[in-house]
């Protein structure tokens, strides 16, 4: 059945009017298959633990954005003590990379136009509030990816961390009927991506511009090392990454 036969024939009593109203026409559903069958799983977990749902549904909403937000403070506060202008580099692109990656989403969003699962499944439990934007992909599973790729390229402790806080957040995402199992899981993926293959592109400029700056009045947001031991880490970086591309080119000639 088509997915506005569907949305048509079944009554949405709970869903205010001018979130109907406002709700752009979805394309494509992902009510079927086995994503169908994972969320369908998910909900009823959700149904059979009603005491974890302000938990969740906080986190779901606000509070993993927060943990996001605090673990790339945090990261940046930890690589501002490191003597390694490629680690600070690392730490403003993992927020650089983040902002980027959920910017790449919103044209895939537009494109997949996935109806909600508000919109597909009336009858399943819905904890979180009924938004007018499409499905897939989640834009807080792309910020957790990304927040975790980037973190773990320069703090591998806080990674392991970030991984956790990230991993609960997609799982939220889908306990409060907010997305379906495959818009997290690729929305985790594109998070990643973006900042995985950014930093491959930018990690040598970025590094290069951290060291000239950490020899400016700006120094004072990108290490805590004396001006001298800054200015020597980065040029070691920079050099370490330079001969790194050479003997990379010279093994391509041979």
């Amino acid at each position: 059945m088509p997915l506005s036969a569907t949305m048509s024939s079944t009554p949405v009593a709970h869903v205010s009017a001018g979130i109907l109203a406002s709700a752009p026409v979805p394309r494509t559903s992902g009510a079927h298959g086995l994503d169908k069958t994972l969320f369908l799983d998910v909900n009823r977990f959700a149904r059979a633990t009603p005491w974890l749902h302000g938990v969740l549904l906080f986190y779901a909403v606000i509070g993993g954005i927060i943990a996001c937000a605090l673990l790339l403070v945090i990261g940046w506060w930890f690589a501002r003590r490191r003597p390694d202008a490629k680690a600070m580099a690392a730490s403003l692109w993992a927020g650089i990379g983040t902002v980027a990656a959920v910017g790449v989403a919103q044209p895939i969003n537009h494109a997949v136009a996935e109806a909600r699962p508000w919109q597909s499944l009336p009858h399943a439990l819905i904890l979180a509030g009924h938004t007018a934007d499409f499905s897939f992909p989640s834009d807080h599973a792309v910020m957790a990816g990304a927040v975790i790729a980037g973190v773990f390229l320069y703090n591998r402790r806080l990674g392991v961390i970030a991984a956790v806080a990230g991993v609960l957040l997609c799982f939220a995402r889908v306990y409060v009927g907010a997305h379906y199992p495959q818009d997290v899981a690729g929305g985790f993926v594109i998070g990643a991506a973006v900042v995985l293959i950014g930093w491959v592109i930018i990690r040598i400029p970025l590094t290069a511009a951290v060291s000239y700056f950490s020899r400016t009045p700006l120094r004072v947001l990108l290490t805590s090392q004396p001006a001298s031991a800054a200015g020597a880490a980065g040029q070691a970086a920079s050099s370490a990454d330079g001969q790194h591309q050479a003997a990379r080119h010279q093994a391509k000639q041979h």
